[in-house]
């Protein structure tokens, strides 16, 4: 499958969009549900289990929330090759023509 100047264009502006949303902000704090997610892909589930278990005896219901703190280059990096893929795009030929 090959992208057109569109896709492309799409993806660039994405990319840009998602690099400023890292420069503007400094964490994101994961909810409950999207850190055992990533527990379960990351650590398997015999860690999550024996997790859910010590926090049963705390007497927590709930896996603790995980907070993510992006570096500082991500954001420029994320842009940066957003701006090269947008500039790429209007490069390309339209399609259909």
């Amino acid at each position: 499958m090959d992208l057109n100047r569109n896709q492309f264009f799409f993806i660039g502006l994405l990319l840009l969009m998602l690099g400023l949303q890292f420069r503007m902000v400094a964490s994101y704090t994961l909810t409950s549900e999207a850190t055992r997610f990533l527990a379960e892909r990351v650590h398997g589930p015999t860690l999550v289990a024996s997790a859910d278990g010590a926090a049963a005896l705390a007497g927590s219901s709930s896996f603790p929330q995980k907070t993510f703190h992006p570096p500082n280059w991500l954001g420029w990096c994320l842009m940066s090759i957003g701006g090269v893929v947008v500039l790429h795009s209007l490069a390309m030929r339209k399609p259909g023509g």
